[in-house]
């Protein structure tokens, strides 16, 4: 089934108070190194079907309309990904239409 994950993030003028806790808590660890930390929403979207250009432009309008509160916070990321199953299924699908036999390795004999 795939995925489309949608990436929320607040506007880069506004004050992030929990980002400015996890720096201070960082810093009260021993992490001085990292001085800044945003902190945003990740929404992961299941679809059935495939994900055409009318399913991307429709997700782009739910992210903008209803995943985000456009006054405070911008869409930074629209992914559209595919599980490990159906890329092995796309995979064995394209190699059987696949009619080149090329080289064959014998029984046992790996390359």
């Amino acid at each position: 089934m795939p995925t489309i994950v949608v990436e929320v993030m607040p506007k880069a003028e506004l004050l992030d108070p929990q980002g400015k806790a996890v720096v201070g808590a960082l810093a009260r660890t021993g992490h001085e190194a990292i001085t800044g930390v945003r902190i945003g929403k990740r929404f992961e979207l299941s679809v059935e079907g495939p994900i055409d250009d009318a399913l991307k432009a429709s997700v782009r309008q739910i992210a903008e309309d209803i995943l985000s509160n456009s006054v405070i916070e911008d869409v930074v990321g629209i992914h559209f990904e595919q599980s490990n199953a159906e890329l092995a299924e796309e995979a064995v699908h394209a190699a059987s239409e696949h009619t080149d036999t090329g080289y064959v390795a014998p029984a046992g004999e790996t390359h």
